[in-house]
């Protein structure tokens, strides 16, 4: 009865503020993605009539799914209190695929178009395996430390994210810098923002306006902003399957970024719809996977290139008493703003030191959890599993031409770099076990280690057999050193639980 008579309201107040922060967010990645990607080589109307588009195709259908699904959970709870998770992009991931899938694809094959097909591809392919990978519940964070795969994703934030960004902050100090500033005193220093605007939406308006007070900017950009307003449909394509011929052929070495990218999107939606059901609102965590990754794919089908996620933004959309409002009105700004060509606009308007702060913090955020997450004790494990993405970022920086300086600095960095990914997990769960005495599990992972440098997926510029024979060596000497300490414990744990005199005989 309680439920029958349940009035779920479709917009509160409290919408608003839970609205402008997921804005501010996805406001940020979109900008990032236009600039990163225009910067890169891909053309104007690539970017603003299909990659964009695509995008919005995503973010909307997700936040309305989202939206239904908390309304289906007041209903059946009987309660109005319930809060819609918050959806889009993901940051990480978003980092992940454009400098390790798009800007490899295009220097390869020096072909916008071509690269532009292998990313929708590579894409794809990560949506289906998260919706594969919700079959299968929580069996993945069962099996695979905590603090191997955050200590990865840190590798990631550090590097790609906050660092990268950071460089852009300083590139325009009287911009970045302050932006910067005001994000941590609303983040950190728990700050009141004039007119309660949201601190990074607030860094994002103080930076724009620096940067035309200092002439970072123009004026004249605004008429270059104008003219990137006009219509740009939604049309679906099929050029998503042209890029799997690539993607299975050339660009097979891709699937060492591409599979465990996917998984730890897969674990953040498990993390993130946990920590909702901490504050009252329980969500099937299998089926915001098959959400996420049904989002991925279709955004595809409309020339989307990124992967989607549930935001931890969810947990301060609760804390702020949104409702689904938030979410149905981010779904209709980006899909408006994309049909219209406003993120064109606002991309050229916007300086990218402006929204680099955002950035900056999540990045920071992400090092910081990978730490918070998991006990003291495996603090060192976090940390050399992070390792592998500075070697990585450095690869991609002198990638070409420059690689012999880093053979320079030492002949170590170029291997270490290669599947950066899969090295961290690796590294990182090697590690946690070793603290907690785990050591077959740790020769299984050494030996997971073993065949990932035979085939090329680590440690090696591409896949192949026996692609990287030292490496594929030092596994299985982990592999039989581990293996031999765990029949060591065996043996000394049975021996101390036989009878008296037993052990004697």
């Amino acid at each position: 009865m309680a439920a029958a008579s349940t009035s779920y309201p479709l917009y509160k107040k409290e919408d608003t503020d839970a609205f402008f922060t997921l804005f501010q967010n996805n406001l940020a990645n979109f900008v990032i993605i236009s600039a990163t990607m225009l910067s890169l080589g891909f053309p104007a109307s690539l970017v603003f009539g299909k990659v964009i588009p695509g995008a919005a195709v995503a973010v909307m259908a997700g936040n309305l799914y989202y939206a239904f699904q908390a309304k289906r959970l007041a209903a059946k709870e009987g309660r109005t209190d319930v809060t819609a998770l918050a959806y889009g992009i993901s940051t990480p991931v978003m980092f992940v695929f454009l400098f390790g899938v798009l800007a490899p694809a295009l220097q390869i094959t020096g072909d916008p178009i071509l690269a532009f097909q292998v990313g929708l591809a590579a894409c794809f392919l990560s949506g289906l395996i998260e919706v594969l990978v919700s079959f299968s519940g929580n069996w993945i964070t069962h099996h695979l430390p905590r603090a191997a795969m955050l200590g990865a994703l840190a590798g990631v934030g550090l590097t790609f994210i906050a660092g990268e960004m950071l460089f852009e902050i300083f590139a325009v100090p009287s911009v970045g810098l302050v932006a910067l500033m005001i994000i941590l005193l609303g983040t950190l220093g728990k700050m009141a923002m004039p007119f309660r605007i949201p601190a990074s939406l607030l860094a994002i308006i103080i930076g724009t306006a620096l940067a035309f007070v200092i002439g970072e900017v123009q004026i004249s950009s605004f008429n270059e902003a104008l003219q990137q307003i006009g219509f740009y449909p939604f049309l679906p394509s099929l050029e998503v399957f042209s890029g799997f011929s690539y993607l299975f052929g050339t660009f097979v070495a891709l699937l060492a970024v591409i599979l465990p990218i996917t998984l730890y999107n897969a674990i953040e939606t498990m993390n993130n719809v946990s920590a909702m059901a901490a504050e009252g609102d329980d969500y099937d965590v299998r089926e915001c996977q098959a959400v996420d990754g049904t989002g991925t794919i279709l955004g595809t089908l409309f020339g989307g290139l990124f992967p989607t996620t549930v935001y931890v933004a969810s947990i301060g959309a609760k804390w702020m008493g949104a409702g689904r409002g938030y979410s149905l009105l981010n779904g209709m700004v980006f899909t408006t703003a994309a049909l219209f060509g406003l993120v064109g606009s606002l991309a050229t308007i916007i300086p990218t030191a402006a929204v680099a702060p955002t950035l900056v913090f999540a990045g920071l955020s992400l090092l910081a959890t990978a730490f918070h997450s998991n006990e003291k004790k495996y603090y060192p494990a976090v940390a050399i599993a992070l390792l592998p993405y500075v070697a990585n970022y450095m690869l991609t920086q002198f990638e070409g031409e420059g690689t012999h300086l880093l053979n320079d600095v030492s002949s170590g960095l170029i291997p270490l770099g290669e599947g950066a990914m899969f090295t961290g997990i690796i590294l990182g769960a090697l590690t946690v076990f070793i603290i907690d005495h785990k050591f077959g599990y740790a020769a299984i992972y050494a030996g997971i280690g073993m065949l990932l440098s035979f085939f090329g997926f680590t440690h090696a510029p591409e896949l192949g057999v026996n692609a990287a024979p030292s490496f594929t060596f030092a596994y299985l000497l982990l592999t039989l050193l581990f293996g031999y300490y765990a029949l060591y414990a065996r043996m000394t744990l049975k021996q101390t639980n036989a009878p008296a005199g037993e052990s004697s005989r």
